[in-house]
């Protein structure tokens, strides 16, 4: 066994379980619905059906990035054991987050100096996040140490391709991610956004599509143009989805047919509290490996 742990954090967006089985450390972001304190996970405490319809009602939601004491907590219970840690962060261009857990790890140093904690900046967000912490899984369980782990990260965090939609403009419009003249136009044309995230690990808006239909499409032609070995891609594929299964579906039915040596079925997770609060109910995202996004 490795003489450490690989982290990462609930908004990884896969499910306690998937976690569990790949023997991968986690800890909860949290959130505000009307100013009471919910953990993100997993939809233990609000499923996203019973979250998105709170909000949708008009509660008050809110994320809190994970604070350094708490990554303290968590990075200190396998530093005392004897084990370095690797933990990825969600994206620093959502979250401030990696400078919370970079101050946890400096404050630890100075107790544990023969331990190591390397926080790396996924870039990544939602499965995207969790793709990247599935091929690091399977990296560490064929024998990589923690520090070449580590760098392997650094290096290849920005080949996890991120393309999503979404069908309804609500809380984009709510959080200031778009105008109210442009969520009202955009509603009332159909139009579906299709985004990334940036190679800073930010959101972007790359194109106005009209219709879901003719997004499902282009998030999996932007697949074909990006991924790794084109139409011969045979890595994995994930989707999250924010109540909307049957369009997540439909996206990776396409997929299936469009990439025959693809590694298993493609895997549909629901999107977390924490991304969830901003997207509302209506976003599909894909997530593949790919070129390096610039």
């Amino acid at each position: 066994m490795p003489g450490y742990v690989l982290s990462c954090c609930s908004t990884a967006d896969v499910t306690r379980d998937w976690l569990e089985s790949r023997k991968i450390a986690y800890l909860y972001f949290n959130y505000y619905l009307d100013g009471k304190v919910c953990k993100d996970d997993f939809g233990a405490t609000n499923s996203p059906a019973e979250l998105y319809a709170k909000m949708l009602a008009g509660a008050d939601a809110k994320t809190s990035q994970i604070s350094a004491g708490d990554y303290i907590a968590h990075f200190e219970k396998y530093l005392a054991q004897g084990l370095d840690v690797v933990h990825l962060t969600l994206s620093s261009g959502i979250s401030g987050t990696y400078n919370s857990a970079c101050a946890a790890r400096d404050q630890l140093a100075e107790k544990y100096p023969e331990r190591r904690v390397y926080v790396v900046d996924s870039l990544a967000a939602s499965s995207g996040y969790g793709l990247l912490m599935d091929r690091l899984a399977e990296l560490r369980d064929a024998g990589m140490g923690a520090a070449e782990l580590a760098a392997w990260a650094e290096e290849h965090k920005g080949e996890v391709q991120h393309w999503f939609f979404s069908s309804d403009l609500t809380f984009f419009i709510r959080g200031g991610r778009i105008s109210k003249a442009a969520g009202l136009v955009g509603g009332m044309l159909k139009i579906c956004p299709v985004m990334d995230v940036a190679p800073d690990g930010s959101l972007a808006v790359k194109e106005k599509i009209r219709t879901k239909a003719k997004a499902e499409k282009r998030v999996v032609e932007k697949m074909e143009e990006l991924a790794e070995g084109g139409l011969d891609y045979s890595g994995k594929c994930y989707i999250s989805q924010s109540e909307c299964l049957e369009d997540a579906r439909e996206v990776a039915a396409l997929v299936e047919q469009r990439f025959p040596k693809l590694d298993g079925k493609v895997e549909i997770f629901p999107i977390g509290a924490t991304i969830g609060v901003h997207t509302g109910p209506g976003t599909v995202a894909l997530f593949f490996w790919g070129k390096k996004r610039v």
